[in-house]
C-alpha cells in the first residue's frame, strides 16, 4: 500500500511539473521602474497570469529609449513578445523598424487629450513632462521655460540623456516646440546649471531625492507619488505657461513574437478597467482610460498644465537624429 501510494504520489508531482511547464510563456519586455519595488509590473503579473493560464515573463532595461535600442539589437532573434514603455516620440521609428506587429486591440473611449488612430501601438498611460521640486528647498521656481533657461542664476537641473530615455528625448521635442530654431541657443544658455545627464528617469529623480539638484525632469504627476504613498506635500512640478510637452506610453506585439494570440490578449488587458485602475498610483501617470472609480486623490490634488504640447511622431522619426546632435553640439560648448 505505502509503495502504490508513493508511486501515486510521484505520478502526480510528475504530472503538475508537466502542467506548469506546459503552460505559455508571455515574455515581456519593458523598463526598470516599470517592474521595480513601487512600479504596476508585479501587480499586472499577478492578474493577468490569473486568468491567461500562462506564465509572464518581464525583462527590463533602464528606459524606454534603452528599451528599444535593446530590441533593435537583438532584431529577429529577440525573446520579447510584448513591449510596453516605448512612447509616442519613439512610435514613429518603432513603426518603421519593422519589429512590430498590428495590435488588433479596440481602442475606443479613451481618456486622451488627441484621438488615438495608431494601427501598431496601443497606449496604456500618459502624461506631462514637468520640472519637479522641492518647496522646503526652492522657495521660487521658475514662472514660465523661458525663466528656468534665461536666468544664469536659476535653479540646477538634472535631465535624462534623449539617445537613452523617453523622457530626455521628450524634452528635446519641448524645447523644438517653444524655441523653435533656437532651441540651440536655450540649451547653450540652460547647460552650466545641468548638474548631469542620466541614462534614465530613476537615477535622475533619485539624485534629485538625494539633493543633487534644485530640479528634475519628471512628469507634473510625479508629487501625486509623494502625496500618496509618503503623504508628503512638499513636492511640486513648476507650471509653465508656454505649455507642457506630453507623453504617451505605449505598447506593441513583436513582429516575430512566438504569442501572437496571448501578446494581443496581453495588449487589451492593459486597456482594462482593473489594469487602469493599478496604473495611477503605481506607475504614477494618467491611466489612457479613467477607471470606472475615478482617479484617486493623489492626483486630484496636483495640477494640471493648462496647455498641452503633443508630438508629432513623423516628425520625431524624421528629425530626432538631427536634434541629439544639436542637443550635443549645444552641450559640449
Amino acid at each position: 500500500m505505502l509503495k502504490r501510494l508513493a508511486a501515486a504520489f510521484a505520478l502526480a508531482l510528475a504530472a503538475s511539473g508537466a502542467a506548469a511547464e506546459d503552460k505559455p510563456v508571455l515574455t515581456v519586455y519593458t523598463y526598470e521602474s516599470f517592474v521595480g519595488d513601487y512600479g504596476p509590473g508585479q501587480a499586472l503579473k499577478k492578474v493577468f497570469e490569473a486568468t491567461c493560464g500562462c506564465t509572464l515573463a518581464f525583462a527590463s532595461a533602464e528606459d524606454g529609449g534603452a528599451l528599444f535600442a535593446k530590441l533593435k539589437l537583438e532584431g529577429a532573434s529577440t525573446r520579447a513578445d510584448v513591449v510596453v514603455g516605448l512612447d509616442d516620440n519613439l512610435m514613429g521609428e518603432a513603426e518603421a523598424s519593422g519589429l512590430f506587429a498590428p495590435h488588433g486591440v479596440s481602442t475606443q473611449g479613451l481618456s486622451l487629450p488627441a484621438p488615438w488612430t495608431d494601427k501598431t501601438f496601443v497606449p496604456f498611460d500618459w502624461g506631462y513632462f514637468a520640472f519637479v521640486y522641492d518647496a522646503d528647498k526652492l522657495k521660487t521656481p521658475p514662472a514660465s521655460l523661458a525663466d528656468l533657461v534665461d536666468d544664469p542664476k536659476g535653479p540646477t537641473i538634472v535631465i535624462e540623456d534623449p539617445r537613452t530615455s523617453t523622457p530626455g528625448l521628450g524634452l528635446l521635442a519641448w524645447m523644438k516646440a517653444v524655441y523653435g530654431d533656437k532651441a540651440a541657443e536655450a540649451w547653450t544658455k540652460l547647460k552650466p546649471r545641468v548638474v548631469t545627464v542620466t541614462k534614465g528617469w530613476s537615477e535622475a529623480y533619485g539624485l534629485f531625492l538625494k539633493g543633487e539638484a534644485d530640479m528634475v525632469l519628471s512628469y507634473s504627476t510625479s508629487p501625486a507619488y509623494h502625496i500618496g504613498a509618503e503623504k508628503k506635500f512638499n513636492y511640486h512640478a513648476a507650471m509653465f505657461p508656454e505649455g507642457h510637452a506630453t507623453q504617451f506610453e505605449v505598447a506593441g506585439l513583436v513582429a516575430t513574437s512566438k504569442q501572437p494570440e496571448l501578446g494581443r490578449r496581453f495588449l487589451a488587458f492593459l486597456l482594462s478597467d482593473e489594469a487602469q485602475a493599478l496604473l495611477p498610483e503605481t506607475n504614477w501617470m494618467y491611466p489612457a482610460r479613467t477607471p470606472a472609480a475615478g482617479l484617486p486623490e493623489s492626483f486630484k490634488a496636483v495640477p494640471v498644465p493648462a496647455k498641452a504640447l503633443i508630438s508629432d511622431p513623423a516628425r520625431l522619426a524624421a528629425d530626432r537624429r538631427a536634434w541629439i546632435d544639436e542637443w550635443l553640439a549645444a552641450m559640449a560648448k
